[in-house]
């Protein structure tokens, strides 16, 4: 996945625009693996808010392109341009891995590639979505949905999720955290944690699970429990839920196995350790058990995922 071509046209966000373009345009300090290769390609001349661009290549480069990113569709009332709609079309039916960020989403399933799929936009706009395009089974409540060769996003910051969630994909967790470091975002946020979250998200410090989750990421090898959780925290496990939730988009177990499969990637990209040694520091308990939640968390088991990305991320930094 060498080659990443940014569809843009009038209308497009300009944020979601210059965000995929940051990620993918330069590698981060000390990844010495071949990086993308990045080609903006659209009309002559684009206007995205305030901003005006003269695209390198026209739309039928998108063909081409092994990535093709969909950056956010500003007038969702309008049909997106035809040209666009079919260029993306023709890109996917060539091969190519095609993933919409926020209102991009509408061009996706305006060229059909969304029907019997599941999709996901910015949560304020997924009920116009599904009643355009009844085929698509459109989720409006996660940051974004892997199809394999279909991607999808939520609004906005969801949309860095998922840009780095393709990098992790390319290229390991390892290079995935380290670029996120360098964009100063959190390393990963899981595909199905909730996109809106109804109370808002305090400050660090200003809130009771401030302490919790380092005391959480420190003990990752320990079998904790939500009543564990709740006592360190010093609150009900029921009031330990509600608190998780409105902080993080989903509970306390969800998000502690989140964290333990990360860091069995990170274990199995950087170490020679066994299954079992890798188990155990994770708190998986046995192989069996984090073979089961690898490979229904992340696609592949954790064997498989060694043999890709272990020698990527053993290349010493250049």
């Amino acid at each position: 996945m060498r080659s990443v071509a940014l569809a843009v046209t009038d209308g497009m966000l300009h944020f979601e625009m210059a965000l995929a373009y940051e990620v993918f345009a330069s590698a981060p300090a000390g990844v010495t693996a071949p990086w993308y290769d990045v080609a903006v390609c659209g009309p002559a001349a684009v206007r995205a808010g305030l901003f005006r661009l003269e695209p390198d290549h026209g739309l039928d480069r998108l063909r081409h392109a092994d990535t093709v990113i969909v950056p956010g569709w500003a007038d969702v009332d309008a049909a997106p341009p035809a040209d666009l709609v079919d260029a993306v079309r023709a890109a996917h039916e060539a091969g190519a891995r095609v993933a919409s960020l926020c209102t991009g989403a509408f061009v996706l399933a305006a060229a059909g590639l969304l029907d019997g799929r599941r999709a996901t936009t910015h949560w304020a706009h997924t009920e116009v979505l599904a009643a355009r395009h009844p085929l698509v089974d459109v989720d409006p409540d996660v940051l974004y949905v892997d199809g394999g060769s279909v991607l999808t996003s939520a609004g906005k910051a969801a949309a860095m999720d998922l840009c780095l969630h393709l990098v992790r994909l390319d290229h390991g967790s390892a290079v995935a955290n380290t670029a996120a470091r360098r964009l100063v975002v959190p390393p990963h946020r899981d595909g199905g944690q909730a996109q809106f979250v109804p109370t808002p998200v305090p400050d660090p410090g200003d809130h009771p699970l401030a302490a919790l989750f380092p005391w959480i990421i420190e003990r990752l090898d320990q079998p904790l429990t939500v009543e564990d959780l709740a006592r360190q925290a010093r609150m009900s496990s029921r009031h330990l839920g509600r608190r998780f939730r409105a902080v993080t988009g989903t509970t306390p177990l969800q998000w502690l196995l989140t964290q333990r499969i990360r860091h069995a990637q990170e274990l199995l990209e950087t170490t020679d350790d066994g299954i079992d040694a890798v188990a155990a520091a994770t708190g998986m308990g046995t192989a069996t058990t984090l073979r089961r939640h690898f490979n229904r968390t992340v696609g592949v088991p954790p064997d498989a995922y060694r043999r890709t990305f272990h020698s990527r991320a053993a290349e010493p930094p250049g």
